[in-house]
């Protein structure tokens, strides 16, 4: 704290914890487009139960470092700000549905970028672009107008709602919670039998529970300056464009950090299995519907307080009770985008 800013310090935490994310995404196919395409179409769960070792690992992770007094997962902004579940649901379900359209979310298009896949850096900036855009610009009043966002005035947390009203520590929920996830994981035989995918998903886990510790460390030492959040990919990547145009005006921050730490990690996994290569579209209708599909996620993911790793796992990480609802809707937003990808709206 003496020698560096706190933004630097904070944007360092985001670096080291998006480097292992971008990793994950590589060498661990950790993916939340892919594991619902491959589960729904492909009858292939094991994308999709490798989330169970993500979640029960960041969930358990982030309870023990609680408990231990090294991290505050009661004043990310999932807890601090009330929730609405109207817009948890339209948001998620908008989200999910441009995340089908764009072919990837905020964080796989990161990834994919870093693997050489210009494409996909048109679905980054967009996304970025429409978050802002929500989030304070043009269509910030309207978004204030019909879901105001007010100071939480009761607890927001899951395991936190049950410990006031039973007298037990919020860890025994979580533990509850995080063991299911991670048993529900380890029964699926597949997944199993591919020993790298669960400790990526462990690693990416523990990159969660680093973010909580190291910007909950950051929050105490710079009194408040520093927020405590986790990943997360909708307004973090309108964030890291402003620094990029104007560092003056956005200044170095944790989102910064941790954009450029999925990109290197994702290069670096890319470049390890030999995926590295530069790919541009050349369709002009696919990268319409990706451009589409992106501005759809920077709005949705902007009602609804993140994205799918934002929602799904950072404050499914604190047992958030925003997290679960949107993750489901944005589970259905994104079938339905890929059935009407790959299947139309014809019966079965």
């Amino acid at each position: 704290m003496e020698t560096l800013p706190p933004g630097v310090l904070a944007a360092l935490v985001g670096l080291s914890a998006g480097a292992i994310l971008g990793l994950a995404a590589r060498l661990g196919d950790f993916c939340t487009l892919g594991a619902l395409e491959s589960a729904a179409y492909g009858a292939d769960q094991r994308r999709l139960r490798l989330w169970g070792i993500v979640l029960g690992v960041a969930i358990i992770g982030t309870f023990l470092a609680e408990a231990a007094g090294l991290a505050a997962p009661t004043e990310t902004f999932y807890h601090t700000i009330g929730w609405n579940p109207f817009a948890s649901i339209l948001g998620g379900l908008v989200f999910g549905y441009g995340m089908a359209m764009a072919g990837n979310c905020g964080f796989g298009a990161l990834v994919r970028f870093g693997g050489g896949d210009l494409r996909s850096l048109v679905v980054v900036v967009v996304i970025g672009i429409f978050a802002f855009v929500t989030l304070s610009g043009p269509l910030a009043p309207l978004r204030a107008a019909i879901f105001p966002q007010n100071d939480a005035t009761a607890t927001q947390g899951i395991a936190h709602w049950l410990a006031a009203r039973t007298g037990l520590p919020p860890l025994i929920f979580a533990f509850i919670v995080g063991l299911a996830a991670l048993s529900w994981a380890l029964v699926h035989a597949p997944l199993r039998q591919k020993p790298a995918m669960i400790v990526w998903g462990v690693a990416a886990g523990l990159a969660v529970v680093w973010c909580f510790v190291g910007t909950t460390w950051l929050w105490h030492e710079s009194f408040g300056e520093i927020g405590v959040e986790g990943p997360s990919f909708t307004a973090p990547l309108g964030r890291t464009i402003i620094f990029f145009m104007t560092s003056t005006a956005g200044g170095i921050s944790f989102s910064v950090g941790m954009v450029a730490g999925v990109l290197g990690g994702a290069f670096a996994g890319s470049t390890i299995r030999g995926l590295f290569r530069w790919e541009a579209c050349e369709d002009p209708r696919e990268l319409g519907r990706q451009v589409s599909g992106a501005a759809l996620m920077g709005i949705g993911g902007t009602l609804a307080l993140g994205c799918s790793v934002g929602q799904g796992v950072t404050a499914m990480a604190t047992l958030a009770v925003s997290a679960p609802v949107t993750l489901a809707a944005i589970a259905a937003g994104g079938l339905f985008g890929l059935r009407q990808l790959i299947g139309g709206f014809q019966p079965d």
